[in-house]
């Protein structure tokens, strides 16, 4: 048959219910049992997360505070680096001194501002330049690059010489030679902000006064002022750009308000070393003079910084087209705005006031004018600085700019805008100056 008929007892059925709710009810508690181990196990895990996210904070905490120590060391680095670069220097380069005339102290201003001062005076070697030296030390083709730094020095104090500085503000000649030793002090052994930059840039501002003949036409005051600003003007640079001070909110930052922190803090070292009886080339000059000397120079550092290029340059176009005239006073007059903020005080300047603004940019700016010899060295410097910047950015988690960061910029790409679009408008601008003296025109003319 294809029909099997199975006869159960009724007993039988009732255990078998029974045992298959055991089953069941065995199964539910083996379930039960692993739900409790797994939420043991979850409940673990957990608690070793919660614990490692606590040691990565304190971790996080610990690398802030690392990274203060360790930039807190790198300017003592810098600081004794620079001590023994001078030790060295004076060491090999400068006329046998005693210990006690070598020995030098740490100033503090009341704001804080370190720099360097010599005690004594060790009067660095007189070198007896030739002619030929003199002729090409006003040259914007000059090589800086033959010139040891006590050279330098040399070549600068007879900048002061020569362009009769000494007498028009009563110099002592034995301050201006401390002056100098402390100036040289107070520039750090950055790869480009250095010493050799402060001499290229006075140099070429020297060399441009001598080109256009502005030494016959300006008064020898603002001369000096001019050539003081230009060896003042990077003073104590650290090396790191005013979008670093910034971002990384430096004591420089705090202090200056992101308002050019580094040019402010140029301008205030160089008068914290003016300050110092033994460093003070204008202690001679009156009240008034000393004024004129300060707001010039003021003006002058502060025009350097390169967040305000575009408005000064473009304030200075339009100055052009009205013409500058010497024999009106308006047009001479350089101290009457110097007291307003800087963010909107440059369109008020008078017409020379912004000429000697655009004069010193020039001459930061110079090195692409110079031969190439001279001028492809100072690229590779810049480039240096500006990857140790980008490095350090890195590093503390900062924004890097691409024209600084080592792996986007090339040497070609980082020059050709740089020339194309900053260094040319500024040199042509200043090539359509027209200097009126009286009934006499004089153009300058630009060392390209």
């Amino acid at each position: 048959s294809a029909y099997r008929v199975n006869v159960t007892k009724a007993g039988d059925s009732g255990d078998t219910e029974v045992q298959a709710l055991s089953l069941v009810l065995s199964k539910v508690g083996e379930q039960a049992f692993r739900m409790e181990e797994f939420r043991t196990e979850l409940d673990k895990r957990l608690n070793i997360i919660e614990k490692r996210l606590e040691s990565e904070s304190l971790k996080l905490v610990e690398i802030e505070r690392c990274k203060k120590e360790i930039s807190e060391v790198r300017d003592q680095v810098w600081q004794q680096g620079k001590k023994l670069s001078q030790a060295s220097e004076t060491g090999s380069k400068l006329v046998p001194m005693s210990s006690q005339d070598s020995e030098d102290i740490v100033l503090t201003a009341d704001n804080g501002i370190k720099f360097v001062s010599m005690k004594r005076v060790p009067a660095f070697q007189k070198y007896i330049l030739s002619q030929e030296t003199v002729e090409y030390l006003k040259k914007p083709t000059f090589d800086n690059w033959h010139w040891e730094p006590n050279e330098m020095l040399s070549l600068l104090e007879h900048m002061y010489h020569e362009l009769d500085l000494l007498q028009e503000f009563n110099m002592n000649p034995v301050t201006l030679k401390r002056w100098l030793l402390c100036i040289q002090a107070n520039y750090r052994n950055n790869p480009f902000h250095n010493f050799r930059h402060c001499f290229c840039v006075s140099q070429m501002m020297y060399g441009m006064i001598h080109l256009c003949g502005l030494d016959s036409l300006l008064p020898k005051e603002d001369l000096g002022i001019l050539i003081t600003a230009a060896i003042c003007h990077d003073l104590d640079h650290p090396g790191y750009n005013n979008t670093y001070q910034i971002n990384a909110r430096t004591e420089l930052a705090i202090r200056y308000n992101d308002i050019s922190p580094l040019e402010n803090h140029h301008c205030a070292v160089a008068f914290q070393i003016l300050n110092n009886p033994e460093t003070n080339i204008f202690a001679n000059v009156d009240k008034e003079a000393f004024q004129r000397i300060r707001k010039g120079m003021t003006m002058l550092i502060l025009a350097t910084d390169m967040a305000r290029h575009a408005e000064i340059l473009e304030n200075f176009k339009k100055r052009t087209e009205e013409g500058f005239d010497f024999s009106k006073k308006d047009h001479l007059d350089t101290t009457e705005f110097i007291g307003l903020p800087v963010a909107f005080m440059y369109h008020s300047y008078s017409a020379f006031s912004q000429l000697k603004m655009v004069l010193i940019k020039c001459c930061d700016i110079s090195n692409e004018v110079r031969p190439m010899e001279v001028s492809e060295p100072w690229v590779d410097c810049l480039l240096e600085e500006y990857f140790n910047q980008s490095d350090r950015e890195k590093i503390e988690g900062l924004p890097v700019a691409p024209f600084m960061d080592r792996e986007k910029v090339t040497k070609p790409t980082a020059q050709i805008g740089f020339i194309r679009f900053v260094l040319i408008p500024m040199f042509e601008a200043v090539a359509k100056v027209r200097l009126r003296y009286g009934e006499v025109i004089i153009i300058l003319v630009p060392c390209m």
